[in-house]
């Protein structure tokens, strides 16, 4: 009966330190680090599209979680090799990444736009051959420009970030940058003196997912799905993206 009794208590200790992790589990979730207006500092806090998504689908799932800004191109080597449980970054759900990436539900839909200076004369796809391309590593936008770039006879640069890559354009040292047309829409909204315009239609089309390693950290997406649900019912989801349009 002692055996028993003693065997008893010792499985009910390991069930409450399960429960007790599973309750203290705080996912290490990353974001890139300059990516308005889906993720960038305002007053030493972030903010943006990404961020309040994220946020409301915790409080509503609720589980915590550890925000994570970087560099876009360090973001799903981190997922892949552990160091992070996921990632809401602005992230085009491609198959090149579906393989090393569950994704969820499209939580946003994008594309790659071509920008130019204001005074480019570059007009439609038609211009770009013999082009200086600018772009930011790990991105669709590099994936277009790179595939594109031997019909177009045209050279790339890379770049950490969009800021660091749209400068080199008004600087002349580029002709051409690439990006996700909300992200370059939002920076001409907001300049006084705009210095970049849009060229044409997107080039693609596509959707923004969370992502976390390939066959791992199902529950966070499940609760990432569930709480986008969630939100887009209550009203949440359109109240934060009317905040950035």
């Amino acid at each position: 009966m002692k055996k028993i009794s003693i065997t008893f208590a010792m499985l009910l200790a390991a069930l409450t330190t399960t429960t007790a992790f599973a309750k203290d589990k705080v996912y290490k979730i990353a974001t890139d680090a300059a990516y308005a207006p889906f993720s960038f500092k305002v007053d030493g806090a972030y903010t943006g599209i990404d961020v309040e998504v994220l946020d409301a689908i915790a409080k509503i799932e609720g589980f915590e979680y550890q925000l994570t800004p970087m560099n876009f191109n360090g973001i799903i080597p981190g997922v892949v090799s552990g160091q992070l449980d996921g990632a809401i970054a602005g992230m085009t759900i491609t198959e090149k990444r579906a393989k090393v990436l569950d994704f969820s539900e499209g939580y946003y839909e994008s594309g790659v736009i071509p920008v130019v200076t204001v005074d480019s004369k570059i007009a439609s796809i038609a211009d770009f051959k013999n082009k200086r391309f600018a772009v930011k590593k790990g991105t669709t936008s590099a994936d277009w420009a790179s595939a594109n770039r031997k019909d177009l006879d045209s050279t790339i640069r890379y770049f950490d970030d969009s800021a660091s890559m749209f400068q080199e354009v008004i600087n002349g040292n580029a002709d051409i940058a690439f990006e996700d047309y909300p992200v370059i829409a939002y920076k001409i909204s907001l300049d006084k003196t705009p210095t970049l315009k849009l060229v044409g239609e997107k080039l693609t089309t596509a959707k923004f997912g969370f992502g976390v390693k390939k066959g791992q950290n199902a529950e966070l997406l499940k609760k990432f799905n569930d709480g986008l649900a969630k939100i887009k019912a209550n009203g949440t989801y359109e109240k934060i993206l009317n905040k950035y349009q």
